[in-house]
């Protein structure tokens, strides 16, 4: 069985799989059990699953845990705490920015990854960066506001 290193949110894991093409987003879930990535889709599509590798955004529902050894990963959990969310976390907490919360992880994993890489976007640039994830319940403006807010407060 394989093994791999995997560097998530700051700390060096070591996994055996079955099969180095298991989806990353399978060995976060069930073997670390870091569960803010969700499973939406399974084809790279609805952003549910969104992760940072080395800083940009990727979906770990499609990316086989071979391709993510020995990078960076992030998921929403290496971002903050309750007791001290990141700037983006509070920003949609603030702006009350998840309805049901499935696509929470991965519009707030695609803001950070915008404002890492330009920290101060228009509100086009937000919609650009957030095309791709889908939001079933309709907050599409809280979460724009959310994301307006992090960039001033950042």
């Amino acid at each position: 069985m394989p093994a791999f290193v995997l560097h998530v949110n700051g700390t060096a894991k070591s996994v055996t799989v079955s099969d180095p093409d298991e989806p990353l987003l399978y060995v976060l879930r069930n073997k670390l059990r870091l569960t803010g990535p969700k499973f939406g889709c399974g084809l790279a599509q609805c952003g549910a699953c969104t992760v940072l590798i080395d800083g940009a955004t990727a979906r770990s529902c499609t990316l086989p845990v071979s391709a993510a050894a020995g990078r960076k990963i992030t998921t929403i959990e290496g971002l903050g705490t309750p007791e001290k969310p990141h700037p983006v976390q509070a920003a949609f907490i603030a702006e009350q920015a998840a309805q049901c919360g499935y696509c929470a992880n991965g519009m707030v994993m695609a803001v950070v990854a915008l404002l890492e890489s330009k920290r101060n976007p228009s509100p086009e640039e937000v919609k650009a960066a957030l095309a791709d994830n889908l939001c079933r319940c309709g907050t599409h403006r809280r979460i724009l506001r959310a994301a307006m807010r992090a960039a001033t407060s950042a």
